[in-house]
């Protein structure tokens, strides 16, 4: 009998990823409304003016970012999760436009160049994609 050899993992094809929004980052210590919730909710606002309908904007408590206020992170299957911070409210665009970038592809590796420059600053953490589940026979 030949031993059979196991098949590559086939690609993940671009699709719908997170973008999780720390909502309870703040910019400074006397915010009525914290900017992180600002900045969720500018997002939102963002989505549907664009319809990036790839990207589910998840609001998430604290990312542990907090020295670089504000914080996100981008997350999809079978691909690289990246966190971001020192963003702000106003920024909601330029983010929307780079995690729409990051759902076109199939790893999560957007080109350095094509990200937007407060994306390519901010990065403050790249994670390997998680091993595809396996299934015991």
């Amino acid at each position: 009998m030949t031993p059979v050899e196991p098949s590559a993992p086939s690609p993940i094809p671009p699709g719908p990823v997170n973008l999780y929004v720390c909502v309870t980052c703040r910019l400074s210590a006397d915010e009525e409304v914290r900017s992180g919730r600002l900045l969720h909710d500018t997002l939102v606002a963002a989505q549907q003016r664009h319809a990036a309908q790839d990207v589910t904007i998840v609001p998430t408590e604290c990312l542990s970012n907090c020295n670089r206020a504000c914080s996100v992170a981008v997350a999809g299957p079978g691909r690289w999760s990246y966190v971001y911070g020192g963003l702000a409210p106003e920024q909601a665009d330029e983010i929307l436009s780079g995690a729409a970038r990051y759902a076109a592809t199939t790893d999560g590796l957007v080109p350095w160049r094509e990200r937007p420059e407060i994306l390519r600053k901010g990065v403050v953490a790249r994670i390997p994609p998680l091993p595809a589940a396996t299934q015991e026979p």
